[in-house]
């Protein structure tokens, strides 16, 4: 009996040892989704953008885009948080977009303010005469007739709220051609091989990159309009457009979003846009909506990349 306890404590022993240099294998650290976050403040210089009552489009655009700017600096300090403009200039779209994908921005953020068109009425006024001739020569004969008379004037529009943009799908080809540049210019950095972008491998990549930054896109607009409802404001909800002034969504290699902070034809808007309040908030719904967004992606291990 004792031989047996004695051999049983001693694989017991054995066993303990070996487990103690035992070690559960890491996981391998989660590569940060998001390192370059690029500002970019609508319009600009020359291009005021829209106007309201009292004041222009791209002053309220630049001054929520530093004070958003200022506050992901303090909250992603190992972030770079760039910006397309810090004064009032105006660089074009194209340089907008070039200077994102340059810098090898992870996000795109742009910020804009929305106006509607005032709205015509027409009120019947009654009757007035109208002259006209019929027939040529000797059997030309003036007419009159009865047409009606209508009083025309315009009141303000009452949309209001906030919108968030994303690229439309319809325009996929041609945000895939900026991916696929910018995928072939970073394995050219990394490495002496030079891809074929016409190969049908880089070009399935391509199109999985266009996917998942659309739906990134997509994620991320949502929790901004999330945010804004969450605060108070009127949500207009996540909408595609691809007419003109969006084309820097689609020209730009990332995930990237339209925000419309409000309409600066509706007064109550204007006003709350303009004011320090109003920036701050808005500021502060958007890193929410940024803060949630950088959790999310990188929760998840990401799949490699190929680029």
């Amino acid at each position: 009996m004792m031989k047996k306890i004695t051999c049983f404590l001693l694989i017991a022993t054995v066993i303990t040892v070996l487990t103690s240099f035992y070690t559960e294998p890491t996981r391998p650290m989660q590569k940060p989704v998001i390192k370059t976050i690029i500002i970019d403040a609508g319009h600009g210089g020359s291009d005021n953008g829209a106007r309201g009552d009292y004041s222009f489009e791209k002053d309220i655009c630049l001054a929520i885009a530093l004070k958003l700017g200022k506050k992901m600096e303090q909250e992603f300090p190992n972030i770079k948080i760039l910006y397309t403009r810090t004064k009032d200039d105006y660089p074009s779209i194209k340089s907008r977009a070039d200077f994102a994908n340059t810098n090898k921005g992870d996000l795109f953020v742009s910020i804009h303010v929305n106006a509607g068109p005032k709205i015509r009425h027409a009120d019947f006024a009654g009757y007035r005469t109208e002259t006209y001739y019929t027939g040529k020569g000797k059997k030309r004969k003036k007419r009159t007739r009865k047409v009606p008379k209508y009083n025309i004037y315009y009141t303000d529009n009452p949309s209001n709220g906030t919108e968030t943009y994303i690229w439309a799908a319809d325009r996929a080809d041609a945000k895939g051609e900026f991916i696929s540049e910018r995928m072939s210019e970073e394995v050219n950095d990394s490495t002496e091989y030079a891809p074929d972008i016409n190969d049908p491998e880089f070009k399935a990549k391509s199109l999985l990159w266009t996917k998942r930054y659309f739906d990134r896109s997509l994620q991320l607009a949502t929790m901004i309009e999330e945010e804004f409802l969450n605060g108070g404001r009127v949500s207009r909800g996540v909408k595609q457009r691809n007419e003109k002034g969006i084309w820097v969504l689609q020209a730009t290699a990332m995930p990237s979003i339209l925000i419309e902070t409000g309409f600066i034809s509706h007064r109550p808007d204007e006003d709350y846009l303009n004011s320090n309040k109003g920036q701050e908030e808005v500021a502060d719904h958007v890193l929410a909506a940024i803060k949630r967004y950088k959790t999310a992606t990188e929760a998840t291990p990401a799949p490699k990349q190929g680029f």
